[in-house]
């Protein structure tokens, strides 16, 4: 049985990773500090074959000592958030990722040297990326090809793809990187660090797309506020999904040294997913009214992937429907609004 180091595991998608792995047999130590989120309990704590380990990424002793009894990293640690969280924290997101990757890659090379039993680092990276990009659907090497982000979380992802490959270069660490598009799931609460922003009638803080229209329409916001003109296009893909592409990189020897993006192939524009999202909660004969509130700078407006190479290496598809999340987030957001943890 092989054991995975989770960094980031109290995390949003850690959560959905966590999961997928003790699912599949592997097991896990999860390392966080609990620094967005406070403490939080996860259904899979107390699970046979997992390990939970406060502590601090950025400390690399702690982290060298867990990577060397680890077959794989799964490097997920980040600060990161919606897009108003982008402008907020826009010198924190890269300079405090920058740190953390730079940790997580000095214990990975540390444990390697060691002769420990690390056979590669995985790499969570991010669709923005993509964030300049003047071709879709974006594939795997688009990246280097196109004006780089513009946001510093973009940037800073960008950089954690040449962390990646310079580890490889100088120190023969071997890595896949994976990058999310736009996951949609439960589990996400209140973030200690986040700004509330209004929106009509409604004070937000999360700042991600879908939580914050299902909020929005439950709380009874009508015309709906959507940001800009509707038209930003996103491939909204489930937690679940985006798990089980990870993990399987893990082993598949011709994820080596690769990258994948991990993506629904289906899009929906802001307008599509608010009309989805509306009906499901007011029913088919309440009339949808938009209101547009101005946009932020780097609400990038088309985020395409191109996922044919996750299908034909891995055999990986993202199969779960817009309406089969929703149908699981709505649900989960009630509750949260009703015991005031979102």
């Amino acid at each position: 049985m092989k054991k995975v180091l989770v960094t980031g595991s109290a995390g949003f998608i850690g959560g959905y990773i966590v999961e997928e792995l003790l699912r599949s047999g592997y097991e896990v130590i999860g390392v966080d500090n609990y620094s967005k989120y406070g403490v939080v309990r996860r259904s899979y704590d107390d699970a046979p074959g997992y390990r939970f380990v406060q502590g601090d990424v950025m400390d690399v002793d702690l982290m060298t000592e867990l990577a060397a009894e680890a077959d794989h990293l799964i490097a997920g640690a980040a600060l990161i958030g919606g897009i108003s969280y982008f402008h907020t924290y826009a010198y924190d997101l890269i300079a405090k990722n920058e740190r953390i990757i730079a940790s997580t890659c000095d214990a990975a090379i540390a444990a390697r040297k060691a002769g420990g039993r690390l056979e590669k680092v995985t790499y969570m990276s991010s669709s923005m990326v993509f964030e300049s990009s003047d071709r879709w659907p974006s594939k795997e090497g688009d990246e280097r090809l196109i004006p780089p982000p513009l946001s510093s979380y973009g940037f800073q992802k960008l950089a954690v793809e040449y962390f990646a490959r310079a580890a490889w270069d100088q120190y023969q660490v071997p890595y896949t990187i994976v990058r999310p598009f736009n996951c949609v799931g439960i589990g996400e609460s209140r973030a200690l660090g986040d700004v509330e922003i209004a929106s009509g009638n409604v004070t937000l803080a999360m700042s991600h797309v879908v939580p914050d229209l299902v909020q929005k329409v439950l709380r009874g916001q009508d015309p709906l506020h959507i940001l800009g003109n509707g038209d930003q296009v996103r491939h909204y893909t489930y937690g679940g999904d985006l798990a089980r592409g990870i993990v399987a990189t893990l082993d598949h020897p011709a994820a080596l040294n690769e990258d994948f993006n991990i993506s629904t192939p289906v899009g929906h524009t802001v307008t599509e997913l608010a009309e989805v999202i509306w009906r499901k909660i007011n029913g088919p004969d309440r009339p949808l009214a938009l209101a547009h509130d101005p946009g932020f700078e780097h609400d990038v407006q088309k985020r395409v992937p191109d996922v044919t190479k996750a299908k034909t290496v891995l055999g990986f598809e993202a199969t779960t429907t817009l309406d089969d999340m929703l149908d699981e987030v709505i649900p989960w957001i009630r509750s949260a609004i009703d015991e005031g943890t979102i």
